[in-house]
């Protein structure tokens, strides 16, 4: 009942990340922390254009990138995580972006939120991705109770069929950008509002 409401109320379910390659999704990830997607695609529009395979990025300090991100949080440690990635991509896997969740999870700066995002959007793997927006949505209209993202991404993967998962993933995060907003969430223009558990 959930996921039908949340289909009809969000008939898209894409990334709102714009990129060409699975580097430069990872890339578009680490950015996103803290970011918005449109702020992230507004920098990434012009950083793709000069920089975009991990050879690219390993050529660069990690101040001369920071330059070109200074319009997103916490630039400077995204930084030092891109360029240091670059350079692991082309130490230990030719410069190819690994396809599965351990190695991934073993680049800088990426943790499994991101290695999520990556494997569900570039290598099409049914994974659930669990941001801020998943997290809160999902226990406020009692889909999972977990206290921690790993715990809601386990209740998540247990009942939401498989093959349904991603685009759950981005309809979750639209409600939770829309409506379902961490303060002053608009209860009553809400799909959900017949299910949800939270005293609105």
């Amino acid at each position: 009942m959930v996921l039908e409401l949340l289909a009809g109320a969000y008939p898209e379910s894409a990334t709102g990340l714009k990129y060409r390659t699975p580097f430069e999704l990872l890339v578009a990830a680490i950015l996103s922390a803290q970011c918005t997607d449109k702020q992230v695609n507004k920098i990434t529009g012009r950083l793709f254009e000069k920089y975009r395979t991990p050879q690219d990025f390993a050529l660069l300090s990690v101040d001369e990138l920071a330059g070109e991100i200074k319009g997103c949080g916490l630039y400077r440690n995204k930084s030092r995580h891109i360029v240091r990635t670059a350079r692991t991509l082309l130490e230990r896997y030719d410069g190819r972006l690994p396809e599965s969740r351990p190695e991934l999870e073993s680049l800088p700066g990426v943790g499994r939120k991101t290695a999520g995002v990556v494997l569900g959007e570039a290598f099409g793997r049914d994974t659930m991705p669990v941001d801020t927006h998943v997290f809160r949505v999902a226990r406020r209209i009692g889909l999972a109770a977990g206290k921690t993202p790993r715990q809601v991404e386990q209740e998540l993967l247990a009942c939401i069929p498989a093959g349904q998962r991603m685009a759950a993933h981005h309809r979750l995060i639209s409600h939770g950008r829309r409506v379902c907003t961490a303060r002053r969430p608009k209860c009553p223009e809400c799909c959900l509002r017949e299910l949800c558990l939270f005293p609105s």
